[in-house]
């Protein structure tokens, strides 16, 4: 519907606070309502809807004892009105959405952040610049209801209800610890004799975890005898139990995707390599199912699953 003001002049942009006052006004059936809503006096209100009348040429309402009614005119320019500013902003928020730019949020576990995420954001950062990272950390699971996250990243097998996920990586673990450490106690290729060993545990390792949940389970995957669980340290992060491994503090169980690094540089060494377990667990990217990812959201997941399969 093109609008025009009397017989000759058309819609002018700087009428547009009129028309929206007008749509309050009718949709309330209250100039004092109106008023209330758009910060006005009823007054202001009402000259509002009288010069868009006289610039209009026709009444928009029928006014009543303590009532408005809109004019068989007044009804089709409403309809008309909601539309167009229904219209604005369906173009804002797809303008606003569509735009390789503005802010991401990113939760992960403390480890897979420092040991994965963060020593290759500098690839993302360098292909999508106009995009500000925001990375929290955490061992909880967060609810994408009340927190304002985009994306979280776990080490979990699931489910996720509620939520849609991307298994970004499988995962391996086995027993790490310093050179120095092995050699003290004797450990390659002698898996009996982590009886004397001092253990570290990552007690966060996934959700409702016990404290020796990883260690006692590689454990009976590989039929060790003798293991005493309660001689070591505990850590509420993996990558805390891999900086004591390498300063000789005992045998952490490794997170291949973790620890590689360390064990290419040496810091770390496997001493039992026959004995590499796939892991119960995976990486997951985990976003809300209740909205279509925005562009942004959707270069990120893809960034993710490049990295994972570049490793």
């Amino acid at each position: 519907m093109e609008l025009t003001f009397g017989s000759h002049k058309k819609f002018s942009g700087s009428q547009l606070a009129n028309l929206d006052t007008f749509v309050k006004a009718a949709q309330y059936g209250s100039f004092t309502q109106a008023a209330e809503v758009l910060f006005l006096s009823p007054s202001a209100v009402s000259h509002r809807i009288a010069k868009l009348e006289q610039e209009l040429g026709f009444k928009l309402f029928h006014r009543l004892h303590k009532q408005l009614k809109l004019t068989g005119e007044g009804a089709r320019l409403c309809r008309s009105c909601e539309q167009l500013f229904n219209s604005l902003d369906e173009e804002l928020n797809d303008i606003r959405s569509n735009e390789l730019s503005g802010r991401l949020t990113i939760y992960a576990r403390p480890s897979i952040s420092l040991c994965w995420l963060v020593p290759r954001i500098h690839d993302f950062h360098r292909q999508y610049p106009a995009i500000q990272l925001d990375i929290l950390t955490g061992n909880d699971d967060i609810n994408f209801q009340t927190e304002f996250i985009d994306v979280a990243l776990y080490y979990t097998s699931g489910p996720f209800p509620g939520l849609s996920n991307i298994e970004l990586m499988s995962e391996e673990v086995t027993p790490v610890c310093s050179p120095a450490y092995a050699e003290l106690h004797n450990l390659i290729d002698n898996p009996d004799n982590i009886r004397h060993c001092s253990l570290l545990h990552d007690c966060k390792a996934w959700p409702q975890a016990a404290y020796n949940a990883e260690w006692l389970e590689w454990v009976e995957r590989h039929q060790i005898s003798g293991v005493n669980y309660n001689r070591g340290l505990s850590f509420d992060r993996s990558d805390l139990a891999m900086v004591a491994a390498i300063n000789n503090a005992g045998l952490a169980i490794g997170r291949k995707r973790l620890v590689d690094k360390h064990l290419r540089s040496g810091e770390l060494i496997a001493p039992f390599p026959a004995l590499i377990s796939p892991a119960t667990y995976q990486y997951h990217a985990v976003y809300s199912a209740d909205i279509t990812p925005n562009p942004r959201v959707k270069v990120l997941l893809a960034w993710l699953q490049q990295q994972a399969e570049k490793f």
